[in-house]
């Protein structure tokens, strides 16, 4: 794994931008440091099969909490992207050629830690022709011939700059849950995730409803890097009408210096009318707290979305 101590040498790419100072976080952001058996051991389990977790990488700030219930999500496909987004900690570069035993490492991993669910995300990869889309069908087969009874959550790149077909070989492989993150509103784009395009991503997302509407589809964004309300309402908006089940919004932390400044830290106050906005635009699942991040008590969330989809079938 790399050095998550050496914010310069992660991000060479980033090295010319101005420091942005760190701000003190409030205190309904502060976590416990992560330590303890259970920790240790999926520390160990993610080791011993030589996978990298987007818990690390991204710097998340529940890997304490996940990962002593031995929850974890992988990140397939290396630890170098090919993208640049300025809030993103994975660091950016050349990848190595993709591991076709991974797979099977990932889906070992599964069956080891006795997971019921998993998300399963990965680093951009525009250097491949399908932008890793097959990649991601042979994880989920993989966890499927393994782990049978494991309901398999994907957190996937946009495919933007690959063959058309892509989104379709991985929906092809049956997820339960298609999740892709528009991440910030349409307007913060060319600073925030310069290397995408909203209305893409907002796509990707349309398009795999209509292959597949039994299909969940889920999407997040951060706040706290200069939106303002109306601008947040908008992609709820947007969301709805490409057909999301599910809506995640955190807190935007800022990995190093040299990243996108936090604007503000959005009070809890302020997250619980998100959700309520959300909600009532007909969302079937929200998820709006300062520390919510895509797979965090994923597990959970996806029980409650079966049940929220069979309560509004049933006219409940």
């Amino acid at each position: 794994m790399r050095d998550l101590k050496l914010p310069d040498q992660r991000h060479p790419e980033k090295a010319h931008r101005p420091d942005n100072a760190q701000p003190k976080k409030p205190d309904w952001i502060r976590v416990r440091a992560p330590g303890g058996a259970g920790y240790e051991e999926t520390r160990n389990i993610m080791r011993t099969h030589n996978l990298t977790t987007v818990c690390e990488e991204a710097g998340c700030p529940n890997v304490g909490e996940c990962w002593s219930q031995g929850h974890a999500t992988m990140m397939i496909m290396g630890e170098i992207c090919t993208r640049g987004c300025t809030f993103c900690n994975v660091a950016t570069g050349k990848p190595d050629a993709l591991d076709v035993f991974e797979p099977g490492r990932v889906a070992d991993a599964v069956k080891k830690l006795g997971l019921n669910h998993v998300v399963i995300t990965s680093v951009d990869r525009d250097d491949v022709a399908d932008g890793g889309a097959d990649h991601f069908a042979q994880t989920i087969r993989a966890i499927r011939h393994r782990a049978p009874s494991t309901t398999i959550e994907i957190l996937t790149p946009d495919f933007l700059k690959c063959t058309p077909d892509a989104v379709e070989t991985v929906v092809a492989a049956r997820p339960d849950v298609f999740n892709h993150n528009l991440e910030t509103v349409p307007g913060l784009y060319p600073e925030v995730r310069p290397g995408a395009r909203y209305f893409h991503s907002l796509r990707l997302l349309q398009r795999v409803k209509e292959m597949d509407p039994s299909m969940f589809t889920k999407s997040g964004i951060m706040v706290g890097l200069g939106e303002d309300r109306q601008s947040v309402l908008q992609v709820m908006d947007d969301m709805r009408a490409a057909d999301v089940d599910f809506l995640t919004i955190g807190q935007y932390l800022q990995p190093t210096s040299k990243h996108h400044r936090v604007d503000r830290f959005v009070s809890p106050d302020e997250f619980a009318a998100y959700e309520k906005a959300a909600i009532g635009k007909g969302f079937l699942m929200v998820s709006a707290t300062p520390l919510t991040r895509s797979s965090y008590h994923a597990g959970d969330d996806f029980a409650r979305l079966q049940a929220a989809r069979q309560a509004r079938l049933s006219g409940a």
